[in-house]
């Protein structure tokens, strides 16, 4: 037999061994990717480590694609963001130590937005537990405020068991994001198959579609038929429950005036005669009954003082701890928003009378208001002043959006005035941070969009200041064939936050910690093979975003269009510093 016959054989033997082995015991991480492929994960964020490279051999094994970035924080965003875009459960897997704590600020980030996160870390070995072994930290401590779910994993045999059971708190009630640690030592080892605990797909799940107490629903049903100006707001819960069907057929149906926040931006188009932009505070104040879905009374909503004593209001939440905190209501239904609406409109149905019909004056007067105030916005959308009012930005951006565009704001004052310009073209096309309302998350939404989205266009609106902190996982997103369009609204500085320093110490102290230097970041894109742009006149931004889209098309690479706004301009939220009131 000749040497190279003979290592032939020998290879061939070692395989036949190997995978009869492997049909007997199974590795940590083998059965942590199993689990994962048993939640319906298909795609994991990461950075490597030598703590946690065992589940990625077990995530080819299942199929899983691995997306490996360029900082933790990105990963643990762009889990969030394929959360919010699949309706199913992220995943991010980071290393013990620095790669847990960079990813923090993107599981709180999930936390605060209510999105379903799967957080997997490493840690040291148990064997060498408070020795101070290599990137060692009290991980779950550190994760457990900003967690519905933390915990260590004990022993081999429980992975699977925990990572599911990770899992299921993360759909319990209001979503959120879990954390689970396996130490090196336990997510290497081999156990027995047999002993492992691996639950079944499908087995130890409950349905989560409760609408409560009837009489609740029948309470609620009467009050919006007898009502005569009847509102409602549809925050995050509509679309992370994707329950957006449900708020159609009600809302059409009864003929209600129809606000939205959040991911629910884009719930209604935006030619949909129910669809209110700039009313809120008109429907609100005028109205009769009010019920907000799916959205607390935070900063956003003034922490419910924006709405009037002599209204009757109603919250619908899948949180107890949600409904009356801050304000008290006068019904509060715990439940999914879409299997409470459903109920409600079935059981209005049945008495409707000329309900939805006597409404359409109340719709109509909405309406005239509505027409006032876009048409006194108009000389500041369609401003030719230079250097670029960034009212004119985002005003074109929304003339630059389809129906298959994604919309993802990222940035201060900038993205402040766009959301008052930009209505998506559809459920889901729009992004942002949520109540926590960090910059950075930009690159990690566009990342995750695109990835679940492959056939959409994706178009990430930063500030300057933002666009800096992550935009090197462009350069991921190219890799990976996820490529967007990023557009900069560039002033050269942390502009939401220097108003209010100018307005509190004056031009001599007002400028500090805050200015940035002229940075050409169209020279980004090109360094990483796409297209880039700078903008410095106003009717050049269109053609700009044009020429992007056609590059990113045809290239499949990102592109970067940098455009120079106007410093001295901000959004009249920032002038009253409402965000801190």
């Amino acid at each position: 037999m000749t040497t190279a016959t003979a290592l032939k054989s020998r290879t061939a033997e070692d395989t036949l061994a190997r995978k009869s082995r492997d049909e007997d015991v199974i590795s940590g991480g083998h059965l942590a990717a199993r689990a994962l492929a048993n939640e319906g994960v298909d795609t994991v964020f990461t950075l490597c480590g030598g703590h946690i490279i065992d589940t990625y051999d077990g995530c080819i094994d299942e199929g899983i694609r691995i997306i490996d970035v360029r900082h933790e924080q990105v990963a643990a965003h762009a889990a969030d963001g394929y959360a919010r875009q699949t309706g199913g459960l992220g995943c991010v897997i980071t290393t013990a130590g620095p790669g847990f704590t960079n990813a923090l600020t993107g599981i709180a980030t999930a936390f605060r937005s209510e999105s379903p996160v799967l957080h997997i870390g490493g840690q040291g070995a148990l064997t060498q537990h408070k020795m101070g072994s290599l990137q060692d930290l009290p991980h779950v401590n550190i994760a457990r405020p900003i967690t519905k779910f933390a915990a260590g994993v004990r022993s081999t045999e429980r992975i699977a068991d925990m990572v599911s059971m990770a899992a299921r708190e993360c759909f319990a009630g209001t979503p959120g994001p879990s954390y689970v640690e396996i130490p090196r030592d336990i997510l290497d080892r081999e156990v027995p198959l047999a002993s492992a605990t691996i639950p079944e797909p499908g087995r130890y799940r409950a349905s989560t579609r409760s609408v409560g107490d009837p009489r609740d629903i029948e309470r609620l049903a009467d009050l919006l038929v007898k009502s005569e100006r009847p509102a409602i707001l549809f925050g995050q819960q509509v679309w992370g429950c994707r329950a957006h069907q449900e708020a159609w057929d009600l809302v059409r149906t009864l003929n209600i005036p129809t606000f939205t926040n959040g991911a629910s931006r884009g719930l209604l188009g935006p030619d949909d005669p129910h669809y209110f932009h700039r009313t809120r505070g008109a429907g609100f104040g005028n109205a009769d009954v009010i019920v907000i879905v799916g959205t607390p009374f935070d900063f956003r909503m003034g922490y419910g003082k924006r709405l009037p004593a002599g209204a009757t209001v109603v919250q619908i939440d899948l949180d107890y701890r949600t409904v009356g905190k801050n304000r008290d209501v006068d019904l509060g239904l715990v439940g999914h928003p879409g299997a409470i609406m459903e109920a409600v409109l079935a059981e209005a149905s049945a008495n409707l009378g000329d309900g939805p019909a006597r409404r359409l004056g109340w719709m109509k007067h909405l309406r005239a208001i509505e027409e006032q105030k876009t048409e006194k916005l108009m000389p500041l959308f369609l401003s030719d002043a230079n250097p670029i009012h960034p009212y004119r930005v985002a005003w074109e951006l929304n003339e630059f959006l389809t129906e298959d565009t994604v919309y993802i704001g990222d940035g201060g004052d900038v993205v402040t005035i766009s959301a008052q310009a930009v209505k998506p073209r559809a459920p889901g096309n729009w992004m942002d941070p949520g109540a926590l309302g960090g910059l950075g998350v930009g690159t990690g939404f566009a990342m995750a969009a695109k990835l679940a989205h492959p056939n959409k266009e994706v178009l990430v609106y930063y500030g300057d200041g933002s666009f800096g902190m992550t935009a090197f996982d462009m350069e991921t997103c190219n890799r990976f064939g996820a490529p967007y369009i990023a557009v900069i609204g560039n002033n050269s500085a942390m502009n939401q936050i220097r108003y209010g320093q100018l307005a509190k110490y004056g031009q001599e102290r007002g400028n500090v910690g805050n200015l940035l230097g002229d940075v050409p970041f169209s020279k980004f894109a090109e360094m990483l093979g796409g297209y880039g742009e700078e903008v410095r006149d106003p009717g050049q931004i269109q053609p700009a975003l044009q020429r992007a889209r056609e590059s990113v098309k045809s290239s499949g690479k990102s592109a970067v269009i940098n455009i120079w706004v106007d410093p001295s301009e901000w959004a009249p939220g920032t002038k009253r510093q409402t965000m801190y009131k």
